[in-house]
């Protein structure tokens, strides 16, 4: 058995940002890694500019993601996007600098009606134990967000810790249904979801390609 952190996202919009540039911002369709990390950080209150505690994050955490569905009075809510209109002054120019231009349009992408129920689970000799990342989830140091500041909390985001086999077995333990993402394999079967997700730590807002397995469900 293995000990888990369950967390519960949920809230009237999230956003989790997709590769992009700055005049459309897509969101995917769950949590991504990048976006988990920047919740976790701010839990423990790690700061943009402090790359060693980023790294040692990003080395210490593992997350699957259950997609939940929602009902209200027996009437299943679906998950639907809302694409937000934004100017935005001193935007940067391309990629390979922060060199600035001016006032652009850009089109924000967010999730409505949205609820995930994450697990979350250490590496060996991770720098951050599991009950400091449930400390700090408990008692934020700084407010998280759903993706963006614009997308709060609606429910405690501590939900429980848990000891299971693997994440799938850790999500049967509480309630809900969907499909289920997990950044380990359980099995030789699972399916491979590729997704640039992984923030590149000595590169501001670069990430690499890396695999997310589908656990359950899914088309």
């Amino acid at each position: 058995m293995k000990p888990y952190l369950i967390l519960r996202l949920s809230g009237p919009m999230q956003a989790w940002g997709q590769p992009t540039f700055e005049g459309t911002r897509p969101t995917g369709s769950f949590p991504t890694r990048s976006g988990l990390l920047g919740l976790m950080g701010a839990c423990l209150g790690i700061r943009r500019n402090d790359k060693t505690a980023l790294q040692n994050l990003a080395d210490s955490v593992r997350f699957a993601v259950r997609c939940d569905s929602h009902a209200v009075e027996g009437r299943e809510i679906p998950t639907v996007k809302l694409t937000d209109y934004h100017t935005v002054q001193h935007a940067r120019e391309d990629y390979r600098g922060l060199k600035s231009h001016d006032t652009i349009q850009t089109w924000r992408e967010y999730l409505c009606d949205a609820h995930f129920t994450v697990v979350v689970w250490c590496t060996e000799n991770s720098v951050y134990t599991l009950q400091k990342l449930t400390n700090a989830v408990q008692k934020p140091y700084f407010t998280p967000y759903l993706g963006r500041r614009s997308c709060p909390i609606t429910c405690p985001l501590y939900l429980a810790n848990c000891e299971a086999t693997d994440p799938k077995q850790a999500l049967a333990q509480f309630e809900g249904r969907g499909v289920i993402y997990s950044e380990e394999a359980i099995s030789a079967d699972n399916r491979r979801y590729r997704v640039r997700d992984e923030p590149i730590v000595a590169l501001p807002r670069q990430f690499a390609a890396r695999d997310w397995f589908v656990l359950q469900g899914g088309a």
